[in-house]
């Protein structure tokens, strides 16, 4: 196992883990892409059952569903062309996994084939879950320029808002606008009247820095209108971060916090290690994790700062700090669940009998999700995080009962 998790370390690329595939994967490389429609024997499993067992489903809202497209239907969104060059093989290989995981296979139909493969997997779940699909804003520099360059890719708000209009049923969305943009305040109150539910960022990514005073009306604004901010902390694996890395510190945090502002901390901060800067910008270099759950046990943000499990149930994430959170129950009514789609759609960065070897799941546990994650990898990772158990404890039905987070915010109680 360990060997597994440095190989993933060590290629980083979202913890693709090329360098390990012949060591691992345990249910392949790529995603077979089989219909969403689940055979029958799924609905008579006990599993399946008990996954669902003491939850409401009008309540289960997922907050972490990327939202990608090429802008070949007229959508605005752009990926970056550096995802296709030989010269940038990460970020190439990178892509060709998301778009698997999504499954996929024309770039020329990507706006509608990534929609529509979102709406089959999720007419799986009982109706009234949601998925939040998340918009992302371009990275900006320091004078508050554009700069496509060092964008990853860009999903408009529009976007995001028309499909929220056309499938109500299916979806809310979560809007992204970069603080240091000149129209930044005018932009997150067209987001917030046009029904966005919070404000996404990713600061390694976009180039905005959590900390910085520039900041500070936008901060103002979120408290005001009570939108919280799904923010990324922690090493970001899965797009090129560049040097800025140090963005991610959940310590940086700290001036949103402090301006009422509720933070919703993506991932809990669960991979790489920060600056401890409560002693200072020289301060000792610990875990990120470390630092989130520092935060998280101060009183003054126990209304203020959550986490979301986006993500946890990675080889790279799981361990101690997937322990913590199991055990943590005096966090649970403040983590969010969160799937980070498409990546449960990745094969090489799940195992589930990897983890049912660390005491994570039972063998028929692990043996009934990879056989789910073959039809559908949403299913899949709700019923993973349903089914983590360490010391008798699983994650309570609250961290499942999300949309308390988002609508509570929007009507400003």
């Amino acid at each position: 196992m360990l060997s597994r998790r440095r190989f993933l370390a060590a290629l980083g690329a979202a913890g693709l883990g090329l360098a390990g595939w012949r060591l691992w994967p345990e249910d392949g490389f790529w995603h077979a892409c089989d219909p969403a429609a689940l055979p029958a024997a799924f609905a008579r499993h006990e599993l399946w059952h008990r996954v669902w067992e003491g939850l409401d489903p009008a309540q289960l809202w997922d907050c972490h569903v990327h939202l990608l497209g090429s802008g070949d239907s007229g959508s605005g969104c752009w990926l970056n062309p550096r995802m296709d060059s030989p010269w940038h093989p990460i970020e190439r290989l990178q892509k060709a996994f998301y778009l698997n995981a999504a499954c996929v296979a024309d770039m020329a139909g990507m706006d509608a084939a990534y929609v529509e493969r979102l709406r089959a997997l999720h007419a799986a779940f009982p109706q009234g879950a949601k998925l939040m699909l998340l918009a992302f804003d371009w990275h900006y520099d320091e004078n508050g320029k554009r700069v496509a360059a060092l964008s990853p890719f860009h999903t408009p708000n529009d976007y995001a808002q028309r499909l929220v209009r056309a499938h109500p049923q299916h979806f809310e969305w979560i809007a992204s606008v970069h603080p240091y943009r000149a129209d930044a305040l005018a932009a997150l109150e067209r987001a917030a009247q046009s029904g966005a539910r919070a404000v996404k960022w990713l600061p390694a990514a976009q180039g905005m820095d959590p900390a910085d005073a520039r900041c500070d009306r936008f901060y103002a604004a979120l408290a005001r209108m009570k939108l919280p901010l799904l923010t990324h902390a922690g090493h970001e694996l899965a797009v090129h971060g560049g040097q800025m890395q140090h963005y991610g510190n959940p310590l940086r945090l700290r001036r949103a916090l402090d301006q009422g502002v509720r933070v919703i901390v993506a991932h809990c901060a669960s991979l790489g290690d920060g600056v401890d800067l409560d002693r200072g910008p020289d301060g000792p270099v610990v875990s990120n994790f470390t630092l989130f759950a520092r935060l998280m046990d101060e009183p003054r943000y126990a209304r203020l700062l959550y986490g979301d499990l986006a993500a946890v149930g990675q080889l790279l994430r799981a361990g101690d700090n997937l322990r913590t959170l199991l055990t943590r129950r005096d966090w649970h009514a403040r983590l969010v669940y969160g799937s980070d789609y498409p990546l449960p759609g990745v094969m090489p960065i799940f195992a589930p009998r990897a983890l049912a070897a660390d005491g994570f799941l039972k063998p028929e546990e692990a043996v009934f999700l990879s056989e789910l994650r073959r039809y559908n990898p949403l299913l899949f990772d709700f019923a993973l995080k349903r089914l983590l158990v360490v010391e008798g404890k699983g994650f309570d039905a609250a961290v499942f009962a999300s949309r308390r987070v988002f609508v509570v915010s929007r009507r400003g109680v």
